[in-house]
């Protein structure tokens, strides 16, 4: 499965032809240079680990900096690995966004906006009790009995309580290509990608 890695730019919107106006997300994507290539005969499968985004040299361990310097480029803060990666890529190549076409889906995985220690409204969308507490306090978005009665006397696992929210890995599938722009490095897709600006992405074909 081919892809590159990138950086969350932000939203906008643009109308397409019939005038509709259609919310996007901007990805700097790429260019991403060959790190490591992975062979059936050595590792036991097919893959291309990718680099992007330059770190500074006095950042990286001396592993790092011997790993890099064998594909002959300069450390990398983002490291990715694509399995069965099409075309035939050597270590040190540099492949562009122009690896994507407009009109065809991709799936965008990222890490979502970590949000804190929410409450069960918020987390899990609970209603509340609408204004109903029948003259007790602060119950409006409490979430309610948790536990059975004397048997099982505790709280099964996975009930949905209050905890931290985001921070999660999240994968969307199936977003449509609006625009590539190869001289700027950027690639625009319809709808939202998770994750904060700035943020990496991972698109995938």
């Amino acid at each position: 499965m081919s892809g590159l890695i990138g950086k969350k730019v932000g939203m906008t919107s643009i109308f397409d032809e019939n005038g509709k106006n259609i919310p996007c997300t901007v990805i700097e994507l790429g260019p991403c240079v060959v790190t490591q290539v992975r062979t059936l005969e050595v590792d036991g499968y097919n893959a291309l680990q990718l680099g992007f985004d330059d770190k500074a040299e006095k950042r990286a361990n001396k592993a790092e900096t011997g790993h890099f310097k064998k594909a002959g480029v300069s450390p990398k803060k983002k490291v990715v690995e694509f399995r069965d990666f099409g075309g035939d890529y050597k270590l040190g190549d540099t492949i562009g966004v122009d690896l994507f076409v407009e009109g065809e889906f991709v799936d965008a995985i990222g890490t979502t906006k970590g949000k804190g220690f929410q409450g069960v409204v918020k987390r899990h969308g609970f209603a509340g009790v609408g204004q109903a507490t029948h003259g007790q306090h602060n119950r409006l978005r409490a979430p309610g009995s948790v536990g059975a009665a004397s048997y099982p006397a505790r709280v099964f696992k996975g009930i949905k309580m209050a905890g931290r929210m985001g921070g999660d890995k999240v994968t969307v599938q199936n977003l449509r290509v609006l625009k590539v722009v190869p001289e700027k490095n950027l690639l625009v897709l319809k709808g939202c990608v998770p994750g904060h600006k700035n943020a990496y992405v991972t698109i995938e074909k």
